[in-house]
């Protein structure tokens, strides 16, 4: 393997060349001869993708503490914002598998947050609709998720809190509308 491994300033390893001119690294972000590639640095989407897994660790404590799991809020948000649905109409609109979906339901009907009801147009097909207690269940959440949303962004300035979420809404609706 060509070059040595060595350890820049920020005690990360790169990759010197051995006198082929070429600059590959792992680590540090300049060399005299120019820029070195910065593998372990993400860019882009692995950005995203690391930003995704720091908050979807944050809130499942906040979660367990409400004795709910993520698909128990993307439900009940989903019934709160278009009103009662299919249980197939609101598996497309979440993205929660069908089997999964039963589960959901069954969990929250359990716990009195929906309610369940054969649909007038096809009494094969259930409604779903969410309760008093659901919506209250909602709230509660909400607050619980701004919580974990403000300690996870702690680092940032009001301005770049901001402009960190209008740039990541433009990246969803522009990217939404072709998966939609």
């Amino acid at each position: 393997m060509p070059g040595r491994l060595h350890r820049n300033r920020a005690s990360r390893l790169r990759r010197e060349p051995d006198g082929g001119g070429h600059v590959i690294g792992v680590g540090g972000d300049h060399d005299r001869r120019g820029p070195v590639l910065d593998r372990q640095q993400p860019a882009g989407a692995g950005l995203l993708k690391a930003l995704v897994t720091g908050v979807e660790r944050a809130p499942p404590d906040r979660r367990a503490q409400a004795g709910v799991r993520r698909y128990h809020y993307s439900l009940l948000a989903a019934l709160e914002e278009y009103g009662p649905a299919s249980q197939a109409a609101l598996g497309r609109r979440t993205g929660i598998d069908r089997s999964d979906m039963v589960a959901t339901v069954n969990d929250l009907a359990e716990r009195q947050l929906l309610e369940r009801a054969p649909d007038p147009e096809d009494r094969r097909r259930n409604i779903i609709t969410i309760t008093a207690a659901g919506r209250g269940q909602l709230a509660h959440l909400d607050r619980l998720l701004a919580a974990a949303q403000d300690e996870f962004l702690a680092p940032l300035p009001a301005a770049d809190r901001r402009n960190l979420i209008d740039l990541l809404t433009r990246l969803v609706d522009h990217h939404g509308d072709k998966h939609n």
